[in-house]
């Protein structure tokens, strides 16, 4: 059974950090692109960041680019989203998501065929 499982999120004030964690199992996630996606109440979700299949190239969405970063090591079958400088709008569930198949990422939910049950990050004083 192909399972993408979310940790890290929880509350942390503004200016702090996070480390996101998604591991898969029941599946081998080489090759494959993964995303990182977002919604906050009320709102759509939206794109964070992505890694191709071969962890190059990587994409961010402009709200986040130089505060977080992604990473991903396929022995581990796992992919971080290491968060700085937070900030209450990026309050929100985290999910990520796999493209099976596909090694090219993109940061459109449509891409990805395969989402996690999503962790929540609560950035409050």
């Amino acid at each position: 059974q192909w399972q993408l499982v979310e940790s890290g999120g929880g509350l942390v004030q503004p200016g702090g950090s996070l480390r996101l964690s998604c591991a898969a199992s029941g599946f081998t996630m080489d090759y494959f692109a993964i995303g990182w996606f977002r919604q906050a109440p009320g709102k759509e979700r939206e794109g964070v960041s992505c890694t191709s299949g071969s962890a190059v190239p990587t994409y961010y969405a402009p709200s986040v680019k130089g505060r977080f970063t992604i990473s991903r090591d396929n022995a581990k079958n796992t992919v971080w989203l290491e968060m700085n400088s937070l900030t209450p709008e990026d309050t929100a569930v985290y999910y990520c998501a796999a493209a099976a198949g596909r090694s090219a990422c993109y940061l459109q939910s449509g891409w990805y065929n395969f989402w996690g049950q999503g962790t929540q990050v609560t950035v409050s004083s």
